[in-house]
């Protein structure tokens, strides 16, 4: 498994939300599967240079949202509907979270609700998502 770089100190969010982010992206991209060994506290501290509480503390977020299980003398393993739990989760926040910015900027700037929605369909096709 890869860990992935993409911690942003001064970030809005705090940096041990960003590194329970960072797992939920390896297992929601497939890296890391139901059942597998997450990175331990010391690998996240180490390849992203935080201090090990940091690590420590975005993992527990984890394991109280029943994506991580702590098994005792062998570290932490992605639970069995992990991959379900964040897509879930993520599916809820997105309007207020991506969509509302998106439209507000968009009132902002002046463009019509078919500009927006035309330009949503150019991006989501130059990206791949309607071929």
């Amino acid at each position: 498994m890869s860990l992935k770089g993409g911690l942003v100190v001064g970030d809005s969010e705090p940096l041990f939300v960003q590194i329970a982010k960072l797992v939920e992206d390896l297992i929601v991209d497939g890296t890391l599967k139901s059942g597998e060994r997450a990175p331990s506290t010391n690998e996240l501290a180490a390849f992203h240079n935080i201090n090990p509480a940091t690590a420590r503390k975005g993992l527990g977020l984890l394991v109280d949202a029943h994506v991580l299980e702590k098994r005792r003398g062998l570290g932490m393993f992605v639970t069995p509907d992990a991959r379900e739990r964040i897509l879930e989760t993520r599916r809820e926040a997105f309007p207020g979270t991506f969509v509302a910015p998106l439209v507000d900027e968009a009132v902002r700037v002046g463009l019509s609700r078919d500009d927006l929605i035309d330009l949503v369909y150019r991006v989501a096709e130059s990206r791949g998502m309607y071929r």
